[in-house]
């Protein structure tokens, strides 16, 4: 179990963010695992895959188990990528109750894109708080022009082992 489990949708520029983010967990004495969505290789839902079903049963226990979420994707046409749409539809189909995995949960969202980076932020805000996850109000953006801030990866991480550890 980690007190934070980072999911990556991306093969670009999130990977970079996403370790920053894990990097800080780690300074702040926290246990953190990075999932990369793209690597997971699940396939397109509903496809009768069984190790698709297995893959997305492991993950939706990592989910489960962690005690809270970062997830880390770029902007795909003003939205979410389909990497991670797609988990999110294997996740909440792997369990009896669809919001179990992510309900009650404490979770961040954060992008590095090519574009603006806004729309995806509010589009995961407001499919993983559909879902049952408790979005944190502060949020990361970077882009090519605007890298991360250093105290914005530490206030977002410290509110999350915050609510983790309640």
């Amino acid at each position: 179990m980690s007190d934070v489990l980072i999911l990556v949708a991306s093969k670009g520029m999130n990977v970079p963010l996403g370790e920053k983010l894990a990097e800080e967990v780690k300074t702040q004495g926290g246990t953190v695992e990075i999932i990369n969505l793209v690597d997971l290789g699940l396939s397109l839902y509903p496809a009768e895959c069984e190790e698709s079903k297995q893959k997305a049963i492991e993950l939706t226990e990592k989910v489960s188990n962690a005690k809270s979420v970062i997830a880390v994707a770029p902007e795909y046409n003003g939205s979410i990528p389909p990497s991670f749409n797609n988990t999110l539809a294997w996740i909440s189909t792997s369990t009896k109750d669809w919001r179990e995995a992510f309900n009650g949960k404490p979770a961040a969202v954060t992008t590095h894109s090519g574009g603006g980076g806004a729309h995806v932020l509010l589009a995961m805000r407001q499919q993983l708080a559909f879902i049952g996850a408790n979005v944190i109000g502060r949020e990361i953006l970077t882009h090519y022009k605007k890298q991360l801030n250093p105290e914005s990866a530490t206030a977002v991480v410290e509110q999350l082992l915050k609510y983790a550890k309640a």
